[in-house]
């Protein structure tokens, strides 16, 4: 059974995560339901149909499928290339990974000095176009990711930098990756694997995948590319060699945001993410012949403070917004018309329910916020994304809780898809809010954002007593000694207060009733080869 062990880690996660209402427990007296881990409307095999058309709606149309190019990385791909391309390890509902049989016999540490990782392939993978998987393949991506060669355009080097050498073990399928220092993540590499024919030369991995899917290896083969309209089509690939996909086609198709409700209660598509749009949720609820799948999410939600320059370059002031935030209100407003139980978080690298998180979250107190102002009333933009009522409405909750304190919040207006690249990432502000989404790997996946000098650090500040606790947990071979060493961290991040969580936001996916092991996954993998019709 295949799947993604990667959470889309978007740079804007006001993207999409898959969200729904069905396997629940039982929250609190009057409360809404607890959401079950995950929830995909699960049905064996056997009982679901052959054959059927599956309609998906994507919220754009990437450009570049080369996940790993640094124009790659976006969920919308992502959705795709799980059906088309391997991903060797797989993960459960509770972020325990492990490899995936259809494309790895094996995989474990077989020497911890240096660290040595022996993969053990199933001998019947083959590419597309008849070549087997091979040491080839590992090789020519730790090269292409490694960060040493700067022709290749990589979104990231995480844990590929670590890599000394990828050489063939002591048969074809055997592959033998040796780390010149430790990486505890190494489960997190070759996900998605690319073919060595688009990852050994720099000029093909940057265009190869342009507007093209030239290669696959999985229960699905791309058949139809349109740009133009939007729209991808897979189809069961008939040379796949594990249990054989029950669909006949995805038919992958972007979709304006607020055509897609629309189009779900119109029977154009067949599930609809609804876990940021109360609207939509609440039309979708309404249908007879719709579900609501309902889970916990990765998805959580933050505001980021500008420690670089401007008012919160002050420690204090960056204080005092944490100490004004209502983060318990802020949870209520947003999720109570989804039927959620208001969740806060706290914590920056686990979400509530997965191994190592713990609440280290202060509580409101507004007479300290305005005794570290001093009687100073900073003037703070808050940039949002136009056009958005819901995401609006929290500004302006967080505007009223920061007056009461003594701040004047501006709320700036800006295109949503000018947002991250042209405000965010430029530091054209002083205070915005969106979401990160957790996953199995919170030490690797997470230094970018928390780091000093981070890729994804838009707070501008770093601190080299986090940086020496993420880097240790990144190295760490013991994944409970990681775990402890990012709860120091995050003790740390709670004290310079420049990203500060809200709340944990349910996935609510909603979806014809008849469709069965797709929805609302959690920390868990879809395998696409069972997903059907009942």
């Amino acid at each position: 059974m295949r799947g993604t062990v990667r959470c889309a880690r978007v740079l804007g996660a006001l993207l999409l995560v898959a969200s729904g209402t069905a396997g629940c427990t039982a929250g609190g007296p009057g409360g809404p339901p607890e959401p079950a881990a995950s929830d995909l409307g699960a049905l064996p095999r056997e009982e679901v149909r052959e054959g059927g058309v599956l309609r998906w709606p994507l919220p754009v149309f990437p450009s570049q499928w080369n996940f790993h190019h640094v124009s790659g990385m976006d969920g919308a791909s992502e959705l795709v290339l799980h059906a088309i391309l391997p991903f060797p390890m797989v993960s459960d509902a509770s972020g325990r990974v492990t490899p995936d049989p259809d494309f790895l016999v094996d995989a474990r540490v077989v020497r911890r000095s240096p660290q040595t990782v022996r993969y053990r392939l199933n001998p019947r993978a083959r590419w597309s176009d008849g070549s087997s998987l091979g040491y080839q393949d590992f090789a020519a991506q730790a090269h292409a990711l490694s960060g040493r060669d700067d022709r290749f355009k990589i979104a990231s080097s995480t844990g590929y930098a670590d890599i000394a050498e990828v050489r063939k073990g002591t048969s074809p399928d055997e592959v033998v990756v040796v780390f010149r220092r430790p990486f505890g993540d190494w489960r997190a590499l070759f996900s998605p694997l690319y073919p060595a024919s688009t990852m050994r030369d720099p000029e093909v991995f940057d265009r190869g995948w342009v507007s093209a899917l030239p290669v696959s290896a999985g229960p699905f083969r791309p058949v139809a590319l349109d740009p133009g309209a939007g729209t991808v089509t897979v189809a069961r690939d008939p040379a796949w060699w594990g249990a054989p996909a029950k669909l006949a086609e995805i038919r992958f198709r972007v979709l304006d945001a607020a055509a897609r409700a629309g189009a779900f209660a119109n029977h154009e598509i067949d599930l609809l993410d609804v876990g940021g749009d109360v609207g939509a949720y609440l039309r979708a609820r309404g249908l007879p012949w719709a579900r609501i799948r309902r889970a916990a999410g990765a998805d959580w939600r933050h505001l980021t403070l500008n420690a670089a320059r401007g008012p919160l370059a002050d420690p204090a002031a960056r204080r005092a917004v944490l100490l004004a935030l209502d983060r318990d209100l802020l949870a209520r407003a947003a999720l109570a018309r989804l039927d959620a139980p208001p969740r806060t978080l706290g914590s920056r690298f686990f979400v509530a329910g997965q191994p190592g998180y713990r609440d280290l979250g202060p509580a409101r107190d507004v007479a300290e916020a305005r005794r570290l102002l001093g009687g100073a009333r900073p003037r703070l933009r808050y940039v949002i994304p136009a056009g958005n009522t819901a995401y609006r409405e929290e500004a302006e909750l967080v505007q009223e809780l920061l007056g009461e304190a003594g701040f004047a919040v501006e709320l700036r207006p800006v295109p949503q898809n000018a947002l991250i690249a042209q405000y965010v990432a430029r530091g054209d502000f002083d205070l915005v809010a969106f979401s990160w989404l957790g996953g199995p790997f919170p030490a690797s996946w997470m230094t970018s954002v928390f780091a000093s000098g981070g890729g994804q650090n838009f707070t501008g500040a770093g601190d080299a007593q986090v940086d020496e606790l993420l880097t240790e947990a990144g190295r760490s071979l013991d994944p409970a000694r990681s775990r402890e060493l990012l709860d120091q961290a995050d003790a740390r991040l709670w004290r310079l207060a420049t990203v500060l969580p809200l709340y944990q936001r349910p996935q609510l996916v909603a979806v014809d009733a008849r469709l069965a092991n797709i929805g609302a996954p959690g920390l868990a993998n879809l395998a696409y080869e069972d997903i059907g019709f009942r």
